[in-house]
C-alpha cells in the first residue's frame, strides 16, 4: 500500500476553490470542531501558533477523522522542521518567508526523498507511515506532497515568476499583513500599493497553472481575491472568531 492520496493537492492543481480556517490555539478539540464545519481544509499553524510536534500530531489527528484536509504551516523552511511535520503524516506543507527560486527549490527537496530530494528515510518509525504499517509509503510519496511557499515581501514578488515556474512548487500563498510591512505599510495591508501588488500577482501565479493563495478578513475582500483567481482561501482564525465573538458577549 502506497502513501494515501492527497485530494487537496489535485483539487488546487484542478483550479477547484478550497476554503479552510487557521488553527492557532493548538487545540485537537477545536480542530476537531472545525474539521466538521464544512471548511476543505483546517491549517494548524506552526508559526504564529505553537510548534510542538506532540501537540501538532494530537490535532491531525482529530482533524484525520473528519472531511477537512489537515495542512501544517511549519514556523520556519529548515530541513529538520519540514521532516518532522512530514514524519507526523501532513500531505500538504505551509512554508512562510520565502524570497527566491533557490529557496523554494531548498523547500522542494526538503519534501521529497532521495534522489529527487534529501527528507530522511524514518518515516517508518512515524505516524507518516502508521508506523510502517504502509511498507511502501516511500514509493510515491515525493508525489503526494502538496508544497505551498508563502511570498510575503518585495524580493518575493520580484522573483515571482521564477518562484512558481519551480518544480514541486503546487502553489504561491501572498502574506499580505507581512507584505504590507515590508512594502513600508505596516498594520495596512488594505493600503492600495500593496492591493495593486496583489491583484498583479495572484494571475501571475494562476497563469503557470500554480495555486494561488491568501487569508483575508472581510467578505468583500475574499469575494475580489477570489475573482482574481485566488483557490486557496483562508477565512480567517478559530483564535480570533473566539475571541471576537466572546467580546461581543461581555459587551452585551
Amino acid at each position: 500500500m502506497p502513501a494515501p492520496r492527497n485530494s487537496l493537492k489535485s483539487e488546487l492543481a484542478a483550479g477547484r476553490l478550497c476554503k479552510g480556517i487557521w488553527l492557532n490555539l493548538g487545540s485537537p478539540l477545536v480542530a476537531e470542531l472545525a474539521g466538521n464545519s464544512g471548511f476543505d481544509w483546517c491549517l494548524i499553524d506552526g508559526e504564529h501558533g505553537p510548534w510542538d510536534p506532540t501537540v501538532i500530531r494530537a490535532q491531525l489527528m482529530a482533524l484525520a477523522a473528519t472531511p477537512a484536509q489537515a495542512v501544517v504551516r511549519v514556523p520556519v523552511a529548515e530541513d529538520w522542521v519540514i521532516k518532522q511535520a512530514l514524519d507526523l503524516g501532513v500531505q500538504t506543507l505551509l512554508v512562510p518567508m520565502i524570497d527566491s527560486a533557490e529557496e523554494a527549490e531548498a523547500v522542494v527537496r526538503a519534501c521529497r526523498y532521495p534522489p529527487q530530494g534529501v527528507r530522511g528515510q524514518g518515516a517508518l518509525v512515524a505516524r507518516a507511515t502508521g508506523f510502517n504499517a504502509i511498507a511502501d509509503y516511500t514509493t510515491n510519496a515525493n508525489d503526494e506532497i502538496c508544497i505551498l511557499v508563502q511570498a510575503e515581501s518585495r524580493a518575493a514578488l520580484a522573483d515571482l515568476d521564477r518562484i512558481a515556474a519551480v518544480d514541486g512548487v503546487d502553489g504561491i500563498f501572498i502574506g499580505p499583513a507581512d507584505l504590507a510591512a515590508d512594502m513600508g505599510h505596516r498594520d495596512d495591508p488594505g493600503h492600495p500599493d500593496v492591493q495593486a501588488a496583489i491583484a498583479d500577482a495572484i494571475p501571475r501565479i494562476r497563469a503557470v497553472g500554480k495555486a494561488a493563495g491568501i487569508i483575508l478578513g472581510s467578505t468583500q475582500a475574499r469575494a475580489d481575491a477570489v475573482a482574481r483567481g485566488v483557490n486557496f482561501l483562508g477565512l480567517g482564525s478559530e483564535a480570533t472568531l473566539l475571541a471576537d465573538a466572546l467580546r461581543a458577549l461581555a459587551a452585551e
